[in-house]
């Protein structure tokens, strides 16, 4: 298995450094995706349409994003795997990280994010936000931070994290009226 993860992040990383353009793209995508996606679910609040439910869902992705992002701490409480460019696996497009590879926190976010706009029924923006959410996660693997199945793994965590609150968090609820209610 490891020689696959190997094999596919070699592939996808072995494409940077043949198009400086393709490279900056790449580095841009990776350090301001999250934080472009959390603004796209931001600037969402003051929507017209549906106004209390799609409150809901934004609520419930931000959820989501944190519960997906809490867990992966606890994940590198037991797991310690080193970056693919410290073994030697990839070329690295950016400053070096100085936390573990697995599981991307990058792709925790977005998948979370993308799944909880799916699991909430809508899917016209949930299709945007999980072709970012994929955009993003190459990018990470593209400029060599990340095996591929860190960004596997990653958007796994994110989509569990997405159903779970789907599960728990119900709109309607007297915490859902009072925070959908703010503003």
């Amino acid at each position: 298995m490891y020689e696959l993860d190997v094999w596919m992040t070699q592939a996808i990383n072995g494409l940077a450094g043949r198009n400086d353009l393709a490279d900056q793209f790449m580095v841009l995508v990776s350090s301001i995706g999250v934080p472009l996606l959390v603004l796209a679910v931001a600037v969402q609040w003051w929507r017209n349409s549906d106004r209390l439910y799609t409150r809901h869902v934004l609520v419930a992705a931000g959820l989501s994003f944190l519960l997906g992002l809490g867990v992966n701490q606890i994940i590198l409480l037991f797991l310690s795997r080193i970056r693919p460019y410290d073994g030697g696996i990839t070329h690295l497009l950016i400053e070096r990280s100085a936390d573990p590879s697995f599981p991307s926190d990058h792709a925790t976010a977005t998948f979370a994010i993308a799944a909880a706009f799916f699991f909430h029924g809508m899917e016209r923006r949930g299709l945007a936000f999980l072709s970012a959410a994929i955009l993003v996660a190459f990018s990470r693997v593209y400029i060599g931070t990340h095996y591929a199945s860190d960004v596997l793994g990653g958007a796994l965590i994110g989509i569990l994290a997405a159903g779970t609150i789907f599960v728990f968090y119900k709109p309607g609820t007297r915490i859902d009226r009072m925070v959908t209610g703010i503003l």
